[in-house]
């Protein structure tokens, strides 16, 4: 290894002795620097690497004190070592607390100052391989604490054989810090709902945030443990210690409970804190797995810590009672009081602790089938109604919550409601159909497709557009395209080519045929006879 060496003196003189003094070779010094005063010293340390400061104390432009506590303060690797003209205790001792590595006092003998300088260079040493340490260490337990994540989430997933043999033989392959002495508490966090809309790229940096503080307020609570991400929204901790340590930290509600406040306020979050039983590293999947269960099974509470003893629901399900109020209420078209019958219904199992993943999934389909009856009768079409994006994305969310299912069952009803509504005023869906034919009348305009406008069933559409205009619907729609040609023709200089197209027929020679089956007379014929003379 080679050094970079300054010297610092007022007096050339002092300089070139000292320069004359060192066998640079000798002492592997491969960069020699000098400067006569502080300000030459600082522009040399701020373009070039230096090892090893030779300073002299007494000079008139600053000292080299002050040039030392610079240098500490910018330069911290750099060792100085003081030669001056003063014996003065004074000035060695502020040297020394200042970090100086030796006083030397001029003249020097060429011995000493070697000395000096092989000293300075074996404290570069000690402290470069202590810097290259630490920065290995710091790599290593990055890379180890990888190393014990991935080997739980293995674990977990049983891509490791769930047998103790299997287990410890990976644990000491990998140093993973497990004995037959450890034993864990896992604690599974659950995202239940995020209070506000968040792209993927948000929503994984909040849940980065919400690991962060999961070690802040848990695990260094405890001393010992990991945190890592076992889905999207699931987060696990895993407190690791003896038998006694790990009990009393499954006991610690309080710690959970601030945690879940802390996230639910900064974070934009309801969340849900599932505190697993005691258990040895051979046990781990079973036990996360039972917490899994319990999370997918609450559908009904948010921001609540759930203990390991908490009680679980009763051996036998719940039997769901037929809807047949509620299908009585929509049928009398009274929206408020069906959400009063379904929020009291879904209410009763939740206070009894029968309400779980499985009975949510069981009253859904049911209230559909009741729904989409309803909806049947009315004739209007389920898949139109429902076609929108807000739509879609509150009946896929419905499933997860009690919440949300109450959020699915207003929304779904409003709009059944309001369209059995529109659908009872006949005069005001056959306009609606008039105006969309009007509107889209060079558009291939099939009967399912007007039926789509107005959420009805395409039978029935034509059964009461029938009977309040004397048309079919298809029969209306040409009519309308033979009344738009006339007027085109008659009043306008339009190609009739442009004007078949203009009217929905992309075949001129069917739309001619068209035309004098039901005008009498072709469209050439036509505007000869109607059309404005210029």
């Amino acid at each position: 290894m080679t050094y970079r060496l300054l010297l610092v003196d007022d007096e050339i003189h002092a300089i070139e002795g000292v320069k004359a003094d060192l066998n640079l070779n000798k002492l592997g010094i491969s960069g020699l620097f000098t400067a006569y005063n502080i300000r030459q010293a600082k522009e040399i340390f701020e373009r070039e690497s230096i090892d090893i400061m030779l300073c002299d104390i007494e000079m008139p432009q600053g000292s080299g004190l002050d040039l030392l506590a610079w240098v500490r303060g910018h330069h911290p690797n750099t060792a100085t070592i003081f030669l001056t003209s003063h014996a003065d205790f004074k000035y060695a001792k502020e040297a020394l607390q200042l970090g100086s590595l030796d006083y030397l006092m001029k003249p020097v003998m060429v011995q000493d100052l070697e000395q000096a300088i092989r000293k300075a260079q074996s404290v570069i040493d000690r402290n470069s391989e202590a810097n290259r340490n630490r920065i290995s260490h710091q790599l290593w337990m990055k890379h180890h604490s990888f190393i014990i994540e991935r080997f739980w989430l293995d674990l977990i997933n049983h891509s490791i054989p769930s047998q103790p043999a299997a287990i410890y033989e990976h644990i000491d392959r990998h140093h993973i810090p497990i004995t037959d002495d450890s034993y864990f508490v896992p604690v599974l966090i659950s995202v239940q709902h995020w209070k506000k809309a968040l792209k993927r790229r948000d929503e994984r940096i909040l849940e980065y945030a919400l690991k962060n503080c999961a070690e802040e307020m848990i695990i260094s609570n405890h001393g010992n443990g990991i945190c890592f991400q076992l889905d999207r929204g699931i987060l696990l901790v895993i407190l690791h210690g003896d038998k006694e340590a790990v009990s009393e930290c499954g006991e610690q509600m309080e710690v959970y409970s601030q945690y879940l406040h802390a996230c639910n306020r900064y974070f934009y979050c309801d969340l849900s804190c599932f505190v697993g039983g005691t258990v040895q590293v051979h046990e781990m999947a079973g036990m996360v797995a039972k917490l899994r269960t319990r999370d997918r099974n609450n559908v009904a509470f948010l921001n609540q810590v759930f203990p390991y003893d908490y009680q679980e629901l009763a051996e036998q399900p719940a039997q769901l009672p037929a809807l047949s109020v509620v299908s009585s209420l929509l049928k009398s078209g009274t929206k408020d009081a069906v959400l009063q019958e379904i929020e009291k219904y879904l209410g009763d199992l939740v206070s009894k602790q029968e309400m779980d993943a499985k009975i949510l999934h069981q009253f859904h389909q049911d209230f559909m089938q009741v729904l989409y009856s309803f909806l049947n009768i009315k004739g209007i079409q389920a898949h139109q109604l429902f076609g929108d994006e807000e739509s879609r994305s509150m009946l896929e969310a419905a499933g997860h919550s009690v919440s949300n299912m109450l959020a699915w069952v207003q929304h779904s009803l409003g709009k059944a409601m309001y369209q059995t509504e529109v659908v009872k005023e006949t005069d005001t869906v056959i306009q609606s159909v008039k105006k969309y034919i009007s509107l889209n009348i060079d558009q291939d305009l099939s009967r399912e497709t007007i039926a789509e406008q107005a959420f009805l069933n395409p039978d029935y559409l034509s059964r009461i557009f029938k009977k309040e205009t004397g048309y079919t619907i298809s029969e209306y729609v040409l009519y309308e395209r033979i009344k738009l040609a006339k007027e085109l023709l008659s009043q306008t200089n339009v190609p009739i080519s442009s004007i078949a197209s203009a009217v929905g027929h992309t075949n001129f020679s069917h739309f001619t045929k068209i035309f004098k089956k039901y005008a009498g007379v072709g469209p050439t014929e036509y505007r000869n006879q109607f059309g404005k003379r210029s």
